[in-house]
């Protein structure tokens, strides 16, 4: 006989963490809702099951919860192979958010986070005062400094929490597609410069890379957050490869396209003349289409235009 306790399908047990979430921190459905942009009637379907949570709502319910979208979907990291889970000195990101309050609310140090975050990303690491971060975040500097003793750690702290982004809105988005060439082209999408975060987010990469040029302190920790990146390309590629949709050799069509994400990516940055997201994204179709995908699906692809 079946459990009635036992979720029915994967939407099921989404909802029933969801849920548990809410119970854990004291909210309301209204208050929940409003606090993750999301119509009540919505919520209510989606927390008994009768709808799935939008990729982009799980985000802000991570965001809102302090978890991951891995543990929402699954209920830990890494149980699918669709996005590869941060490890070394980045896998601090793939941890419930300790800046977090029940509520949903920030704590001193999430609030930090958030203000230097947005600084950095915006004004340039080395612009950014400690004063500036806390007049951001409605704190002292005497606070700053017990959180993140140094300013370098809030450079730190704040790539964690790119990685993070990412990660998060990797599982969510690709949980659901099983076609290798499609789930890369979606990855593609996902870290286009595009909008004021994904924006922030390169400010802050870009930032890291030159650093990290001079200061072999922070290597280890760009490495393993890059390395992140590195292995989702890495891991759809193998099995976009196994499924003959590839060509064999993952490891070097993976090389060659984060190379290329990462030098078109600086050009939009930087406002290159004829560079645009959009013109990124075509020129890696091109170059998917042409170095990446097997021949004969390359072929199928321009018969079918």
């Amino acid at each position: 006989m079946t459990d009635p306790c036992t979720p029915r399908t994967a939407e099921d047990a989404v909802a029933g963490r969801v849920r548990a979430l809410l119970q854990r921190d004291g909210w309301t459905q209204r208050r929940f809702a409003a606090a993750v942009g999301l119509e009540e009637t919505k919520l209510s379907k989606s927390l008994a099951g009768r709808r799935r949570f939008a990729a982009d709502e799980l985000v802000r319910i991570a965001d809102v919860t302090g978890e991951t979208v891995a543990r929402l979907l699954h209920g830990r990291d890494g149980a699918r192979a669709r996005t590869a889970v941060p490890t070394g000195a980045a896998a601090a990101a793939a941890e419930p958010d300790p800046g977090r309050e029940p509520g949903g609310t920030h704590g001193t140090r999430g609030r930090i986070l958030d203000a230097a975050w947005e600084l950095i990303a915006d004004h340039g690491y080395h612009r950014v005062r400690t004063a500036d971060v806390a007049r951001a975040a409605g704190t002292s500097p005497a606070a700053i400094h017990y959180h993140f003793p140094t300013r370098s750690e809030l450079l730190d702290s704040a790539l964690r929490h790119n990685v993070r982004l990412a990660f998060d809105r990797q599982v969510a988005e690709l949980d659901t597609i099983a076609d290798p060439h499609d789930r890369l082209l979606r990855l593609i999408d996902l870290q286009l410069p595009d909008g004021a975060l994904l924006e922030r987010e390169w400010s802050i990469w870009i930032q890291v890379w030159a650093e990290s040029a001079i200061d072999p302190a922070r290597r280890d920790l760009y490495w393993d957050a890059y390395d992140r990146w590195f292995r989702t390309v890495a891991m759809t590629l193998t099995e976009g490869a196994a499924a003959g949709v590839f060509v064999p050799d993952a490891g070097d069509a993976a090389r060659q396209l984060t190379a290329l994400v990462d030098g078109l990516g600086i050009q939009v940055m930087a406002r290159t003349p004829g560079t645009s997201a959009a013109q990124m994204r075509a020129d890696l179709a091109a170059f998917i289409d042409r170095a990446v995908l097997a021949a004969p699906a390359r072929t199928e692809r321009t018969e079918n235009g």
